[in-house]
């Protein structure tokens, strides 16, 4: 390789070395609608509801199937003493056996069996709508919290580009014999100040990126141009309350809780079964056959099947009670998160309307009396770092009512769907 190839070789390499980073961030951003779709492929939480719902319907069938049959196989009143003694053949008594035995379990028992077998594929079906919702939820809200913290940062770049007009500023006012001498420290100061708030994003943003790492699967940086927005139907909201997944699990857990009291109450009737042998003796002597029929003898239900029976039942209203407490526990967090909504809604109005053309001025007019000599310097920092702080407090207002709505949204509104 001639020199000017190597050079240009090495050349190349150190261009894909720069352009490597840029171009794999570029390769992990994000939009929320591809968040969510890796969430849903990629959150073990996910799988698992779905391996649960595949085991439940696994188990409807073999809920009403019979037992297995029972093989049988002996050899029966062997003699061990006297002439005969270890013969299988000679003693008349003395058979081979081989039989088939099959228990039956009552009809009851067997419909009860199938009919949890049901109630649990339902409830496992509930689980898994009731886990989807969540990790749509958590993943919209860490996805907004991510892009809450490089919204912040990106503020960053105007604000050092006022810090560097601020200290030309400064140092045009020293040069012309105005201000005191210290000011000249006054705009490092600022930056100090920036590059500190600045290095608390960056702490926050890894951490951001981290939680949103743990539904989505991979490493990842929120892309949008606008936090994303949500209609809120609080009057449909509160409606559709009683039919939430989370209320459904806890039917689909009472009626699997009522068929194992249908399941302890069959206990009471009687299981049977048959067993039916081939017996083969010694040539001399004929071979048998024989059939039996056993029945289950339910005599101490006091003790036996009654106080299962009322545990079951006891189970049964456990259930029913919690599930008012879930609704009132679901009511009670509806109102709590509508309230917060329009509280952030009012917050959001009163810093665009309100704080930010105020804080907007308020630096204006510092800037003015500070050219003019009416002022210190110290007051148009001051001016400038409440600009810097009522602009994140905005960023922070919206992501927090984007984060609200994703909540209501996910967990309440797309029931309805």
């Amino acid at each position: 390789m001639t020199p000017l190839r190597f050079q240009a070789g090495w050349t190349l390499a150190a261009a894909l070395l720069i352009l490597l980073p840029a171009l794999s961030a570029q390769a992990a951003a994000l939009s929320l609608d591809d968040a969510l779709r890796l969430a849903e492929r990629n959150a073990p939480s996910l799988q698992a509801r779905q391996e649960q719902v595949t085991a439940a319907r696994n188990a409807v069938l073999p809920a009403g199937e019979l037992p297995d049959p029972r093989l049988n196989l002996g050899l029966q009143n062997l003699p061990v003493d006297g002439s005969d003694r270890w013969s299988t053949n000679r003693d008349f008594m003395t058979m081979q056996v081989v039989g088939l035995a099959q228990e039956v379990p009552n009809r009851d028992k067997r419909k009860a069996r199938v009919e949890t077998a049901r109630a649990t594929v339902e409830r496992a079906d509930a689980e898994a709508l009731v886990e989807r919702l969540k990790v749509r939820a958590a993943t919209a809200q860490a996805w907004i919290a991510a892009y809450t913290v490089q919204r912040k940062l990106q503020q960053f770049e105007a604000f050092y580009h006022e810090n560097r007009l601020l200290d030309a500023a400064v140092r045009a006012r020293l040069a012309g014999g105005g201000g005191a001498a210290a000011d000249a420290l006054a705009p490092g100061q600022e930056a100090a100040q920036l590059d500190e708030q600045k290095d608390q994003l960056l702490s926050q943003a890894s951490q951001a990126r981290a939680a949103l790492k743990r539904w989505i699967g991979q490493d990842g940086e929120a892309l949008a141009r606008s936090f994303p927005q949500w209609a809120v139907d609080a009057p449909a909201y509160l409606h559709a309350l009683h039919v939430h997944p989370e209320l459904a699990a806890y039917g689909a857990m009472t009626r699997e809780a009522q068929a194992q009291v249908h399941q302890a109450q069959a206990e009471k009737k009687s299981d049977w079964g048959w067993e039916l042998d081939y017996q083969r003796r010694g040539p001399a002597f004929s071979n048998m056959v024989s059939l039996q029929v056993s029945f289950q003898l339910p005599l101490f239900t006091g003790s036996r099947q009654d106080p299962t029976i009322a545990a079951r039942q006891a189970q049964v209203r456990q259930l029913e009670d919690e599930q008012q407490a879930a609704l009132r526990e679901h009511t009670a967090q509806l109102e709590t998160d509508l309230a917060e909504y329009q509280r952030l809604q009012r917050a959001v109005t009163r810093s665009r309307e309100t704080l930010l053309p105020l804080a907007e001025e308020r630096v204006r007019l510092a800037l003015a009396d500070y050219r003019a000599g009416k002022s210190a310097l110290g007051d148009l920092l001051a001016a400038r770092r409440q600009r810097v702080e009522a602009q994140l407090q905005d960023i922070d207002w919206q992501g927090q009512l984007a984060a609200t709505a994703a909540r209501l949204h996910f967990i309440y509104g797309e029931v309805q769907a």
